[in-house]
């Protein structure tokens, strides 16, 4: 039978906790997509992270600049989604209550601070920041490829309607709404779609890396 030590314990408790509380709460402030992409992204993050990351930390020179290079192109898309209005088009599209307040503080505040804190803990092998990295990997490595699914998605709210609009959506008031569906715009194209690619491209690397290495092949 497998023995974890007392940190590993603890990050067992801390993912699991993670998996299941981030997706609630998505659910309770914004809605249903949080809970299909970032709670399906922490699922898979967990049991991946579970038989390799959690049993046998990577060399800090291997993942950090995985994750570094994950986040830095993340950020680059991240700016591209608040420049082209993601949160605001997200509520347009799924009729969810997500302003672009709610985004910043997600994404330009909440975001960057555990990002710094995860290459703190890849640095020092503490398992649960492992987690996180995975969960990035998994998150923008793979979900992001749900941008280029969106324009064909059809809007709960005023699909027709080209302009952008605002409304009061389960009492929270939503600004400037753009409208990126395709028959609709006649252009294929979501807010963040065109950097999309950016951060998969590193999380996908670092899946088969991280993959690769834990298995004991150190060189690719």
């Amino acid at each position: 039978m497998l023995k974890f030590s007392l940190p590993q314990k603890i990050s067992l408790l801390a993912a699991l906790s993670f998996c299941i509380t981030a997706p609630v709460m998505g659910y309770i402030n914004i809605g249903l997509p949080p809970v299909i992409i970032v709670g399906g992204s922490a699922v898979i993050a967990f049991f991946c992270w579970y038989f390799t990351y959690l049993r046998n930390p990577v060399n800090p020179a291997i993942i950090l600049p995985l994750f570094i290079f994950t986040v830095a192109a993340l950020q680059i898309h991240i700016l591209e989604e608040y420049l082209t209005g993601f949160g605001p088009a997200m509520s347009r599209l799924f009729n969810i209550p997500w302003s672009e307040k709610s985004f910043l503080i997600i994404f330009a505040i909440v975001g960057p601070t555990i990002y710094t804190l995860t290459s703190l803990g890849l640095y020092y092998k503490i398992p649960f920041a492992g987690f996180i990295a995975w969960f990035i990997f998994i998150g923008p490595g793979v979900a992001e490829f749900t941008h280029f699914i969106f324009p064909l998605l059809t809007p709960k709210i005023q699909p027709s309607n080209i302009n952008s609009i605002s409304q009061f959506i389960r009492g929270v008031p939503i600004e400037n709404m753009p409208n990126y569906f395709y028959k609709t715009t006649g252009k294929y194209y979501f807010a963040g779609m065109w950097t999309a690619a950016l951060p998969m491209i590193p999380g996908v690397y670092s899946i088969y890396r991280l993959i690769k290495v834990q298995a004991g092949d150190q060189i690719l």
